[in-house]
């Protein structure tokens, strides 16, 4: 096998095309990332409408919801991430990262999640996205706060 074809099996995704926006940590503002995120999408060929940005849609608005309303530190913004990946073998991938600076909310990763009672008003919102992304996720943010990130493999 020649070297080249080893080190393309290899390689990480490259990222190819990047957007990232703060906002303040207000329902406003999580409404304005919503809208930025497909108006966004749309930019780089990915149609208003599609399957693709409706999904990204609702990730983004309960990712920065819970950010303005959870994450929330009094005068801290929050930030909106989209990464467009090109995967060594295949189309791609679509990142979403929403962070805030609050550290000591962190929300239950992929496996703790659990129902909420059936008459509670809340507590459905990362199951929505964990409906929708193929993936997600909950890190630690340098300096201080947390990053939620949800990942969505992009088809042919």
């Amino acid at each position: 096998m020649p070297a080249h074809a080893t080190l393309r099996a290899t390689q990480s995704p490259v990222t190819v095309r990047v957007f990232t926006q703060r906002f303040s940590a207000t329902r406003r503002g999580a409404r304005l990332a919503r809208l930025l995120a497909v108006d966004q999408l749309d930019t780089w060929g990915l149609p208003y409408g599609g399957d693709l940005s409706e999904s990204v849609a609702a990730i983004v608005a309960e990712l920065a919801a819970n950010a303005a309303i959870h994450g929330r530190v009094p005068g801290r913004d929050f930030e909106l991430r989209l990464a467009l990946l090109h995967g060594a073998a295949g189309p791609g991938t679509l990142r979403i990262e929403v962070a805030d600076t609050r550290t000591e909310r962190r929300p239950p990763g992929p496996d703790g999640l659990t129902l909420p009672p059936p008459d509670s008003e809340s507590g459905r919102g990362l199951l929505l996205v964990a409906a929708f992304a193929t993936r997600w996720s909950v890190l630690d943010r340098d300096p201080v706060g947390k990053i939620v990130r949800a990942e969505l493999d992009l088809l042919p």
